[in-house]
C-alpha cells in the first residue's frame, strides 16, 4: 500500500510587509501543477465524509479527481452542479471546520486542501473557459415565479437552485450592486470584487432577472411584492444592523460601525480615493474592537489606508477567537497589535469630541458560558487607557428590522431573527421562506449558501404541489 502523503501543498501569498500596503488579494492561488499534487493525495474515500461534511453537498472527491486526472472542464461541470458560488466559498468558507474536517487524513493533521482546490478550479474556469460553454442548458418553464430579496449568499444560492429547477426569478437587491455581504463586508484583499461579480454573473445567466435599488419594505412590501404574481418570496437579507457596547463616549467623532467602515472601504471603494469620491478618515492609531473575521478585516483594512498601529482588543484569550485561524495569522505577520483579555470600559476625547483614547479594563477567563467559552470576567482596578484617534466597533450584526416591521404575520425572535423552520426555511407567515443570517443571525458565507439551498428544494416541493 502506498505511504500517505501527509504533507499538504502551500498556497503561495505576498510577502507580509508588500501586502500590507496594498489592496490586492494575499493568497496568490495554485499553480495547475500545485493542484494536481494537492488533488493526488486524495485517497477517495468510499465513505465521502467530507461530502458530508459540506453545507451545499460538493461532491468533493469527484472534482479532485477531475483536477489529478487534468480534466478541468469535468472539474468545473461537477463542483459548480451544486455550487454556484465556488470562486468565492473557496476563498472566505472556513473549510478548516466544515468539509476538511471530516476528511480521513485529517487524523492525521493533513487534510485535502479542499478549499485552495475549489478556488483553483473556479479561476481556472474564469480564466479558461467562456461564459456560455459553462452555462447549463435551462430547463423547461413551470411558469412559477419567485421573488428573492436580497442578493448576498443565501439569497444567490437559492436563486441559483430555483432557476435550475425552471422557476423564473427575480432577485430584489436593496444596494446599487448585487452581493450583499460579499460586497459590502469583505476586503478586495481577500476577496476582489471581480470574483463575486463572475459569480452573480453567472447566476444571472441562468435566467435569474436582478433587480437593483429596490428597497423591499420601503418601496414595495413583501405583501405587495407577493400580490404582483410571486408565488413564493424568499428572504435572504442577511444581518447588516451592527451592535454596540454602549459605553460612556461611543457617540464621538472618530468612531465608526465596522459595518460603515468596511461599506466605505469595499462597496465605495474609499480605498483608491479620490478616484472613487467617498472619502474614509482613518487615524494613525487605531483600535479594532472585537475578535472575529470582520474585526480582522477592519484592522487589515485601516493598516493598508495608513495606520501606523492598529490594535486588535479583544476580551478573551486568542484561542477563543471566532475569527479564522489564517486570518489571526495574516493579520499578525502584517504587524497588527493584539491587546488580548482587554474590553473597553469608556471612551475618551478631546474638547473638540474627537475621540482620544478607549479606557480598558484587563480581563481573566471563567467558567464557561452559553457559547461554550470562558466567560470573561474584570479584574477590578486594572484599568488602563490605550491613546488612540479612531475605533472602529466589530462586535457583530443582527438582521435589518424593515421587513420585519412592515411585513404582518412574520414571526421574530427577541433579537430581531425571523423564524424559520431549520430544515426547509419556512416561515410562519404563507408562501415566505428565509434563510442565512436574518435567522441565524450573523454566521459564514457557506452555511448562509446551505440554508438558500434547503429553502429552494422546500419551494421548489411546495410550487409543484
Amino acid at each position: 500500500m502506498a505511504k500517505l502523503n501527509l504533507n499538504r501543498v502551500e498556497m503561495p501569498r505576498q510577502d507580509p510587509k508588500k501586502r500590507g500596503k496594498n489592496f490586492n488579494e494575499v493568497a496568490l492561488g495554485y499553480s495547475l501543477e500545485q493542484a494536481k499534487e494537492e488533488a493526488s493525495r486524495c485517497i477517495q474515500c468510499k465513505k465521502r465524509n467530507c461530502v458530508t461534511g459540506c453545507p451545499v453537498e460538493v461532491d468533493i472527491p469527484d472534482f479532485i479527481q477531475a483536477i489529478r486526472d487534468g480534466d478541468m472542464p469535468a472539474a468545473v461541470r461537477i463542483l459548480k452542479s451544486k455550487n454556484a458560488l465556488p470562486g468565492i466559498c473557496g476563498r472566505v468558507c472556513p473549510q478548516e471546520s466544515q468539509c476538511e474536517s471530516t476528511c480521513t487524513l485529517a487524523k492525521k493533521d493533513a487534510p485535502i486542501a479542499i478549499g485552495r482546490l475549489e478556488r483553483f478550479v473556479a479561476d481556472w474556469e474564469r480564466a479558461n473557459m467562456p461564459a456560455k460553454d459553462s452555462a447549463p442548458s435551462r430547463p423547461k418553464p413551470t411558469g412559477r415565479k419567485v421573488a428573492v430579496v436580497g442578493s448576498g449568499p443565501a439569497g444567490l444560492t437559492a436563486a441559483a437552485d430555483l432557476a435550475r429547477l425552471g422557476h423564473g426569478v427575480t432577485i430584489f437587491e436593496a444596494l446599487h450592486v448585487a452581493g450583499g455581504v460579499l460586497m459590502y463586508g469583505i476586503p478586495e484583499f481577500r476577496l476582489p470584487k471581480e470574483i463575486v461579480q463572475n459569480e452573480v454573473d453567472f447566476v444571472a445567466s441562468l435566467g435569474v432577472k436582478i433587480e437593483l435599488d429596490s428597497v423591499v419594505g420601503k418601496l414595495a412590501t413583501l405583501d405587495e411584492i407577493l400580490s404582483q404574481g410571486y408565488d413564493a418570496v424568499f428572504l435572504g437579507t442577511g444581518a447588516g444592523l451592527p451592535m454596540f457596547l454602549n459605553i460612556d463616549g461611543e457617540n464621538l467623532n472618530g468612531i465608526y460601525s465596522a459595518n460603515e467602515f468596511l461599506t466605505r472601504v469595499n462597496l465605495m471603494k474609499a480605498y483608491l480615493f479620490p478616484d472613487y469620491d467617498t472619502p474614509v478618515k482613518v487615524g494613525k492609531r487605531v483600535a479594532v474592537i472585537g475578535g472575529g473575521n470582520v474585526a480582522m478585516d477592519s484592522a487589515r483594512c485601516a493598516l493598508r489606508l495608513g495606520a501606523d498601529d492598529v490594535y486588535i482588543i479583544y476580551r478573551r484569550s486568542e484561542a477563543e477567537m471566532p475569527a479564522r485561524r489564517e486570518e489571526v495569522e495574516n493579520a499578525q505577520e502584517e504587524g497588527i497589535h493584539f491587546k488580548l483579555l482587554t474590553n473597553p470600559k469608556q471612551f475618551l476625547g478631546n474638547d473638540k469630541n474627537w475621540v482620544t483614547g478607549a479606557e480598558c479594563y484587563e480581563m481573566e477567563l471563567g467558567e464557561p458560558d452559553d457559547s461554550g467559552r470562558r466567560r470573561p470576567v474584570v479584574k477590578e482596578g486594572s484599568e488602563f487607557v490605550v491613546d488612540v484617534d479612531e475605533v472602529i466597533v466589530a462586535l457583530g450584526t443582527r438582521p435589518n428590522p424593515l421587513i420585519s416591521s412592515t411585513t404582518p404575520g412574520l414571526e421574530t425572535t427577541r433579537h430581531g431573527t425571523v423564524v424559520a423552520d431549520e430544515e426547509t426555511g419556512k416561515t410562519v407567515k404563507d408562501r415566505v421562506w428565509a434563510g442565512g443570517d436574518i435567522v441565524t443571525g450573523s454566521a459564514t458565507v457557506i452555511s448562509a449558501m446551505g440554508a438558500g439551498k434547503r429553502a429552494a428544494k422546500s419551494i421548489d416541493e411546495f410550487l409543484r404541489g
